[in-house]
């Protein structure tokens, strides 16, 4: 019977966490005070801005296995995107947004408190992409 009661509450989780609403007014919103720092569970970055980055960096993005889009555009200078990982579907929330002349990137995940450092290595990799195009 325990066994049962402990199956059923995980299968409830996982199916929680793959198919919980996002509240995008959540998510999108404006980054403020950035620096290149990682917490637990979330990272910033803070680039120089250069002509086209932010539509090279929606690019990325969007090539980024299981990303999407949920707000914003290039022409707003702000983007968010929901990435989910790959067996459980965690999502991660990754914003970023053009600030004068520099490039805010904040990357947080929605569920828990600790990434493994995934959202640190997804900017970084971003960072390396825009800086090799």
């Amino acid at each position: 019977m325990i066994l049962t009661v402990l199956i059923l509450l995980s299968v409830g989780f996982l199916a929680y966490v793959r198919l919980a609403p996002t509240d995008v007014s959540r998510w999108h919103v404006p980054i403020g005070d950035a620096e290149d720092v990682t917490g637990s569970g979330w990272a910033a970055r803070v680039i120089k801005e250069k002509p086209g980055a932010l539509s090279e960096l929606n690019r990325a993005m969007l090539k980024l296995p299981r990303t999407e889009l949920i707000a914003g555009s290039v022409g707003e200078g702000r983007l968010t995107y929901i990435t989910r990982s790959k067996v459980i579907g965690f999502p991660d929330f990754t914003t970023i947004e053009k600030d004068g002349d520099y490039i805010k990137l904040y990357a947080r995940l929605r569920f828990g408190s600790l990434d493994f450092g995934v959202n640190a290595g997804r900017l970084e990799g971003l960072i390396t992409t825009l800086k090799a195009g």
